[in-house]
């Protein structure tokens, strides 16, 4: 597990204003700082990456350089990781890319993930990001990857979350069977008892594109 914020950087500016209940009020700004994360944790998992050394032209003479080989596979988890998912693709320029649909159903008992839509290109032998900003319980995580895997075996699977609780974390371990790393920009100290991570950010989804009904 990769914790950003474990170390000094200009990703903690980015963490801090998406906490900030002032800063949160510009959703333009939120989203931009989603991105801008995004972008961060996209650098850091493109060291684990296969390369390849590739002779490049320039006006004076070639030069050898490293360029990835992996064919990587993005994945959003509609709607909050649209601005995450887009700084990993700034940098991943080449990516494919899946989206899945999923929404919390609250019920009396205990909370439930319905996942509404999918759609993802064959992932055998390809490295896959799957993306969603906040992990709290983890639910989510593990149903969006268990029919991901439905369109084939990956050669990497990494997991990658704005903020996440530790209770999430702990249900990947619990859950996911293959081998996948887990980055995060921060991991923070609980879920409350409508399974929100506190201290958190507030709904993501809502931040950075208005309450829906």
């Amino acid at each position: 597990m990769f914790i950003l914020s474990k170390q000094p950087s200009i990703a903690n500016h980015f963490l801090a204003e998406l906490r900030d209940v002032q800063v949160q009020k510009d959703s333009m700004r939120f989203r931009k700082n989603l991105e801008r994360l995004g972008e961060v944790l996209a650098y850091e998992v493109s060291k684990t990456l296969t390369y390849q050394t590739v002779t490049v032209a320039t006006p004076l003479q070639n030069v050898a350089t490293d360029l990835p080989k992996d064919q990587v596979v993005l994945v959003a988890v509609l709607r909050a990781a649209l601005p995450f998912y887009q700084g990993f693709l700034n940098f991943f320029d080449q990516a494919e890319s899946g989206f899945i649909g999923a929404f919390r159903e609250e019920g009396s008992d205990q909370l439930t993930v319905n996942l509404s839509y999918h759609a993802s290109p064959l992932l055998d032998g390809k490295v896959l990001i799957l993306v969603d900003p906040m992990l709290a319980t983890g639910k989510s995580c593990v149903a969006a990857l268990n029919t991901l895997l439905q369109h084939g075996k990956p050669k990497a699977i990494h997991l990658v979350a704005a903020i996440a609780a530790p209770e999430g974390v702990a249900y990947l371990t619990e859950k996911i069977a293959q081998p996948y790393t887990l980055w995060l920009g921060a991991l923070d100290e609980k879920l409350n008892d409508k399974a929100y991570i506190v201290p958190g950010l507030g709904d993501a989804g809502d931040l950075a594109y208005g309450e829906k009904l």
